[in-house]
């Protein structure tokens, strides 16, 4: 028996992607091998096994890591700006708009903090990039109703108020 062995490079910082690279190794094995695969027992259960562990892995948050730097930064006394802040109850219909909304805000965290050259640049940094990498992978399946506001039309809120509105959107987006 000639077992092959592909090794992939897939390194991803503090994202939800590491489970693309996975997914993309098992689509891999099965490509290649699948028809040699489902010749004998072993196959069948490498087959089945394969075909469970992209949910089980797609089960895990794919906001967990920004709402970790969100955490982080929630205390912060350096950040002293004024945000549109969306409603935490806005319809599901709603809720990429929404999420659009908070990291398009965080943008103008980050520009502060490179501004006043605040201690939690670094966590608020990593919560725009993984928001807006995780936003970009959906962007073509986006259908934004008409009924939905623009980040411009929500109350401004200060920074505490905004980050406490911004958990409790992800965590909702979680149970989801």
């Amino acid at each position: 028996m000639i077992v092959t062995s592909y090794r992939l490079g897939c390194v991803f910082q503090k994202t939800h992607l590491k489970s693309i690279c996975l997914q993309y190794q098992l689509y891999l094995l099965l490509n290649s091998h699948f028809f040699c695969l489902l010749k004998n027992e072993m196959g069948l259960i490498i087959f089945f096994l394969c075909a469970y562990v992209p949910k089980t892995v797609a089960g895990h948050c794919k906001w967990a890591e920004v709402l970790k730097d969100l955490e982080q930064i929630k205390t912060s006394k350096d950040i002293d700006v004024s945000l549109y802040t969306a409603n935490t109850d806005e319809g599901k219909e709603c809720q990429e708009p929404v999420m659009r909304c908070f990291f398009l805000e965080t943008e103008v965290i980050l520009q502060e903090c490179l501004i006043k050259n605040c201690s939690k640049t670094q966590d608020v940094w990593n919560i725009w990039k993984n928001g807006n990498a995780s936003l970009e992978n959906n962007k073509l399946n986006s259908k934004t109703s008409a009924k939905c506001k623009e980040c411009e039309e929500y109350e401004e809120k200060n920074f505490t108020e905004f980050i406490q509105s911004f958990v409790k959107v992800i965590q909702k987006e979680c149970k989801h």
